[in-house]
């Protein structure tokens, strides 16, 4: 009897058909609290992080944006002004909480009208081909179960000349760097999870699936499998996180 395939949550090995489920677990628990835990866990520079993403993504009036895991909506609600009522922003996240979470948000500021909000699998988007002039996934790919298939569906729904920007954790490449970064992840990010969220085990989780993911090297080469060309990335923090970017030519 064949055995089942398996893949990683956190450091555990878990069937494949499981990860999803156990991701949005996570993410249910965390939506609530998702805004002030982001503020507490990087000091605020997550806000510096995705002010470099915005300003890379080259946003104009009139362009279509997919905000892919997009969470509460704080770069959605960015981008929502940038393109105007001629462009549309796609809020989309595989999970329900966050994705009501940044409704609620957007809404309360009046951020409405050239804006939409689609619950989906970056895995297998339900949008056509070629409709995107950018997509954007901030902190979202590494908890994607099969992450070629989801560059693959990303860069099937970009239009041609489109572009691809992942910001994401990464591998830090300062020296003396790591060793206080994992006493940081281990140690007070759960602490910080248990007392802000009331919640350690998601933290924990999160700090694990940041080890699990990919580092800048092997992410660029994904990302050119895939078909993306010109494909850069920029180490932000001490390459705590990078911001990847690719284009669909």
């Amino acid at each position: 009897m064949d055995k089942e395939p398996t893949t990683h949550f956190g450091y555990q090995q878990v069937p494949v058909m499981e990860k999803a489920s156990r991701v949005a677990g996570v993410f249910h628990s965390v939506a609530d609290k998702y805004d002030v835990m982001n503020d507490v866990m990087s000091f605020g520079v997550h806000r510096l992080w995705k002010r470099l993403t915005i300003d890379a993504a080259g946003a104009k009036q009139g362009s279509k944006v997919l905000d892919l895991a997009g969470g509460t909506g704080d770069l959605a609600s960015k981008f929502a002004r940038i393109v105007g009522q001629t462009g549309k922003v796609v809020l989309s996240d595989i999970n329900a909480s966050m994705l009501e979470n940044g409704r609620k948000r957007l809404t309360d500021l009046g951020i409405a009208g050239n804006i939409d909000y689609v619950q989906a699998n970056a895995e297998c988007l339900p949008f056509a081909d070629n409709s995107f002039d950018i997509v954007i996934m901030a902190f979202g790919l590494r908890n994607v179960t099969d992450k070629d298939s989801a560059l693959g569906s990303i860069f099937r729904v970009l239009k041609p000349g489109g572009r691809l920007l992942v910001l994401e954790f990464s591998k830090p490449v300062l020296p003396g760097l790591a060793p206080i970064y994992d006493q940081y992840s281990f140690k007070l990010l759960p602490m910080m999870g248990k007392m802000i969220a009331n919640d350690a085990e998601s933290y924990r989780y999160l700090a694990e699936s940041i080890r699990m993911h990919p580092d800048q090297e092997t992410l660029k080469q994904m990302m050119s499998t895939a078909g993306f060309e010109r494909v850069t990335y920029t180490n932000m923090t001490g390459g705590i996180v990078a911001l990847h970017k690719g284009f669909k030519l």
